[in-house]
């Protein structure tokens, strides 16, 4: 009975491990620290996460951040999926799935200037009213 007992919690264990969300993970506002420029991260629109294929995250206060930091750690970032902030709703998007302005009055933590949408309507609406310009 113990055997059984035993075979039950170990396979709970790693039924539990194995359903962990690899996706990204939740910033503590006025906690979290941005890995590249080591700032603490104040304002969700303007944040990223970069998540490794073993699930670690690395948390950023800007986009630019993110972005440096995949250039100057190419290990980290192999194989990574790449996380931006929807500025409207401040819900993770992947990164390659949103669409981005950047300058005019937009005025990020770290000067980087950009900001994600998920619509690119919405994105286009928003850079017409902050003089801002689409790139991607």
């Amino acid at each position: 009975m113990n055997i059984l007992k035993n075979t039950f919690a170990v396979g709970s264990v790693i039924a539990m491990l194995s359903c962990q969300s690899s996706g990204p993970k939740d910033i503590a506002l006025g906690k979290d620290q941005c890995d590249n420029c080591r700032m603490t991260i104040s304002a969700l629109g303007y944040a990223a996460e970069l998540v490794t294929d073993k699930g670690r995250a690395y948390k950023f206060d800007d986009i630019m951040c993110m972005n440096m930091y995949e250039g100057s750690n190419p290990d980290q970032a192999k194989n990574a999926k790449l996380y931006v902030v929807d500025y409207p709703t401040g819900k993770f998007i992947e990164k390659s799935k949103a669409t981005f302005i950047k300058g005019g009055s937009i005025k990020s933590p770290m000067g980087g200037n950009t900001q994600a949408y998920q619509n690119k309507a919405a994105a286009q609406k928003a850079a017409a009213a902050l003089g801002a310009g689409l790139t991607k």
